[in-house]
């Protein structure tokens, strides 16, 4: 239980006072856990919303709902990734572009973009719609342990992520991301397609990240989780 609340304190707003631990191995596997309980809390506000506002605007509070929760914290590596990995920039220079605290247009852009792709996915959003605003937030967080386990730390001075990255991560890590997987049978073939764009995004993010650095920094984790949760709801409304 120690290791849900510090996870949930790591990745959320949520007030659930002090953690009694600090194991990052040992939130790693509840990040799946924590993005469902993200997604119940947005499910329930857009549900109190649409007695309110018409389904363009309760998108758009989804996403600024969503924001907030979550403190912004994959938006600011979103930011951060883009600024470093967009152009033809060495891998070192990269990494120090990324490390800077500024934000740069690429940067703004990206996160932009990203948003306007989850609002516009939100909005289309028609059957299923309640399971699918807590399953989505569940797979972008899960896509983090696919990073931690397949690509090496890209800053040996320490950052952000280095923590997750002491040890391999065991493939019993995972266990999280069943649940997600169980409750998507419920989406019918919605489902199917769902566990599919989950698999084809999270391979083409770290294939793309794998040739552009040959690493993985806690920004690109947090951009990693940003477009993910952004595809999976664009793709998700077809």
């Amino acid at each position: 239980m120690n290791r849900l609340i510090a996870a949930i304190q790591f990745l959320t707003l949520l007030p659930l006072g002090k953690s009694v631990v600090y194991d990052p191995k040992g939130m790693v596997p509840f990040f799946p856990v924590v993005g469902l309980i993200v997604g119940a809390f947005v499910s329930m506000f857009d549900h109190a919303a649409l007695y309110f506002w018409p389904k363009p605007v309760v998108a758009v509070l989804d996403v600024v709902f969503l924001v907030v929760i979550t403190a912004a914290l994959h938006l600011d590596g979103l930011g951060d990734s883009a600024d470093g990995l967009m152009g033809h920039r060495s891998r070192d220079k990269a990494l120090a572009i990324m490390k800077d605290s500024r934000i740069g247009v690429m940067g703004l852009v990206a996160i932009v973009c990203g948003l306007a792709v989850k609002w516009a996915g939100i909005m289309h959003l028609d059957a299923h719609r309640t399971l699918v605003l807590i399953l989505i937030p569940a797979y972008a967080r899960s896509g983090m342990l696919f990073g931690i386990r397949f690509l090496p730390y890209g800053r040996p001075g320490g950052g952000t992520g280095r923590d997750f990255f002491d040890k391999p991560l065991k493939v019993s890590a995972f266990w999280g991301l069943l649940i997600p997987l169980v409750l998507s049978y419920f989406l019918g073939w919605r489902g199917l397609w769902l566990n599919l764009l989950f698999v084809v995004c999270t391979a083409v993010i770290l294939v793309y990240y794998k040739k552009r650095m040959g690493c993985i920094t806690g920004d690109m984790l947090g951009a990693m989780t940003e477009w993910t949760e952004s595809i999976l709801f664009l793709l998700i409304s077809i």
